[in-house]
């Protein structure tokens, strides 16, 4: 057995000291980023005019993560970035959504602008903290942004204009898509990094190759459209495209730089990016950490193995990467995008995405450091050759599950369109076609066709031509007629998109009868062939008949739940817990400083919940979401109001959870 005398000990704590002292004060003398790529003075931005990148005139590795500020509350900007630069990573890329930031037409809202989602829109504020952070952004504003978000972050007001067609060169879409660039170039352009800000790179559109159908081509004089309208409102930074190499070069513009979006085959993939532009460097804008879920789907989960191995052999090749997503976070309100998983032009194979947008990422939807975190900042340590200083990683939000509360109010369908303003409307139409919103429409939520003083016969039949978009509710006298949804099945009859010209037996004689159709809106798609873009919400494919007769209406209802009018409803009433839509209201009521939470939704079969006058997001029993994520700053100390409209079965109370649940 080895002694170690007092003299020893001491003589060892001695060099260990001060081999400490030494690395940190080594450490202290490390420039950060923004010093070792400006030392000198700012001369050039980042280049692509070599196999590699250079910025100003360094060489480079892009190791960039993509953090989306509007699914992220504005209080945990910095954390999340943070959180990014501790991994080790120099980049954080980012889309803009147009639909948030012009939400009617010629109104924006860029973090004041008075809208629901102001508080997530200060777009300038969050580039300034990237570069407080240390971190350079990758920017993508482009019209259309995919996402997974409504729309593909397209404005719905669009829509009313008949002959418009989106992402093209059709004069109409240019010039909306135009003018809305030239606003948002005002605020970024300052910004860029030559300028003295934190942008690097710009992309222009998004996945526009994707777009190909057939032999039909794709607009190219688009591309150089929007290039043009980039280029003549000051972006001075690399300009690029992106797009999956194996699918072809089809949106690629001459002279910008293209990437490659994958997630498997990286070897193959990088292969075929090099063989196309051979004198240039190489970019993964998009190497997709996990996947997103569709409702009824099981949850996505995506092994650290893979995950690590594929990173590694990204960097091996010498290609630079942008982790999609690094950090996912959530399609707050209605705000959900959705997918079609075929070539229909009608809606059948509508797929709608849940809420949370958690992405099985390095950081979870809550900011939680995940396994692939550490995989991703061990993999980043090895191969970046450049030695900066880098933050230590923040402590972890601390999150909690509040006690359980009741149901303390109620309102029925009919109660809260008393509280709402109603239009004349003879025939079914879109909810984007009504005279709202400073003539822009309707973009989420509800619209509810009502008829009233009618008589209807024993066994009548109540048939809607076309596809419903997206889900309906039938309620004869309040009470509803369509059935309640218990499976995953009965997607596939009345009340759901995947029918056509789907029929309802409404059972026995009713006179002077008031009939509703309550019409949901779940989420417009934000990814496809080009001619999938162009649609609408509500009743619109054809008429509705009552035993084959063509029913007229009286009045339309959009029901928004907008912050101003969540926030004034009343009359609330003793809930008595029958089936149909209603609306639920319970407080929680907060002793000390707010903690993050989860709302757990598993008693509850399908709707949304708002909290404090903000539409948090939707709910399905069928999963695979089954809690939804409640951050701090949506709460305050003392009575929080939290509201739930429930479309079918309600729970007499709420419960909370410290996690993310799936089925």
């Amino acid at each position: 057995m080895a002694c170690y005398s007092e003299e020893n000990i001491v003589i060892t704590v001695t060099i260990i000291m001060l081999l400490f002292i030494v690395d940190k004060y080594a450490y202290q003398d490390l420039p950060t980023l923004y010093e070792y790529y400006t030392e000198g003075g700012i001369e050039s931005g980042l280049s692509d005019n070599k196999t590699y990148f250079t910025l100003n005139s360094k060489n480079i590795t892009i190791l960039s993560g993509s953090l989306h500020y509007f699914r992220v509350p504005k209080v945990y900007w910095r954390d999340r970035l943070r959180k990014l630069r501790a991994a080790g990573l120099n980049s954080v890329e980012t889309y803009i959504p147009w639909n948030l930031h012009e939400h009617q037409n010629g109104v924006f809202d860029f973090g004041n602008g008075g809208s629901d989602f102001e508080e997530f829109l200060d777009v300038a504020h969050f580039l300034n903290l990237a570069k407080e952070e240390d971190l350079f952004v990758i920017l993508r504003p482009g019209p259309y942004i995919c996402a997974e978000w409504e729309f593909g972050g397209l404005p719905s007001w669009l829509l009313r204009y008949k002959d418009i067609k989106v992402r093209t060169s059709e004069k109409q879409f240019m010039k909306f898509a135009s003018r809305y660039l030239e606003k948002l170039f005002e605020i970024i352009s300052p910004l860029q990094f030559t300028k003295g800000g934190a942008i690097i790179a710009v992309q222009v559109e998004n996945e526009y190759g994707n777009t190909k159908y057939g032999d039909q081509p794709v607009d190219v004089i688009y591309l150089e459209q929007l290039k043009n309208v980039f280029l003549q409102n000051g972006i001075v930074e690399l300009l690029f495209t992106s797009d999956t190499p194996s699918n072809g070069f089809y949106g690629t513009i001459p002279g910008v730089l293209a990437t490659a979006n994958f997630q498997n085959d990286s070897i193959h993939e990088l292969t075929v990016l090099k063989a196309h532009q051979p004198r240039k460097p190489l970019m993964v804008a998009e190497y997709w950490t996990g996947w997103y879920d569709h409702w009824t789907e099981s949850h996505h989960t995506r092994s650290v193995e893979e995950f690590g191995r594929v990173l590694d052999g990204i960097l091996t090749f010498g290609a630079s990467v942008n982790m999609y997503m690094f950090h996912g976070g959530t399609n707050w309100g209605f705000l959900n995008g959705a997918d079609v998983n075929d070539l229909s032009r009608d809606n059948k194979g509508f797929q709608p995405v849940i809420t949370t947008y958690d992405y099985n990422a390095p950081l979870s939807e809550a900011g939680d450091y995940t396994d692939k975190y550490y995989r991703a900042k061990d993999i980043i340590a090895r191969h970046n050759k450049i030695k900066i200083k880098q933050p230590d990683m923040p402590k972890l939000t601390r999150r909690i599950a509040y006690p359980s509360i009741n149901i303390t109010g109620e309102l029925s369908l009919a109660d809260l369109l008393d509280q709402s303003q109603g239009f004349p409307m003879k025939h079914v139409q879109p909810m984007e076609s009504l005279p709202i919103n400073n003539g822009s429409g309707q973009s989420y939520g509800y619209i509810i066709y009502r008829t009233s003083n009618i008589d209807i016969p024993r066994d009548s039949i109540l048939k809607i031509k076309g596809r419903v978009c997206d889900t309906v509710l039938v309620l004869l006298n309040g009470k509803l007629k369509s059935k309640i949804l218990e499976s995953k099945e009965d997607l596939e009859g009345f009340g759901y998109w995947k029918k056509r010209d789907a029929v309802l037996s409404l059972g026995g004689a009713t006179e002077n009868a008031v009939l509703e159709l309550v019409v949901e809106n779940w989420g417009r798609v934000n990814y496809g062939k080009l001619f999938q873009f162009n649609q609408h919400k509500g009743l619109w494919q054809g008429d509705v008949l009552l035993n084959n007769q063509i029913l007229e209406f009286e009045k339309v209802f959009p029901l928004e739940f907008k912050r101003s009018w969540n926030s004034k409803i009343k009359n609330w009433v003793s809930p008595k817990f029958s089936s149909g839509p209603k609306l639920y209201k319970a407080i929680l009521k907060i002793e000390h400083e707010p903690h993050d939470t989860y709302i757990d939704t598993r008693e509850w079969n399908k709707g949304f919940i708002i909290v404090n006058g903000f539409v948090l997001g939707r709910y399905l029993r069928l999963g695979s979401q089954q809690t939804l994520y409640l951050p701090a700053p949506f709460l305050k100390k003392g009575f929080n109001d939290i509201l739930v409209f429930e479309h079918f079965s309600p729970s007499e109370q709420l419960q909370f959870s410290e996690n993310l649940i799936f089925t």
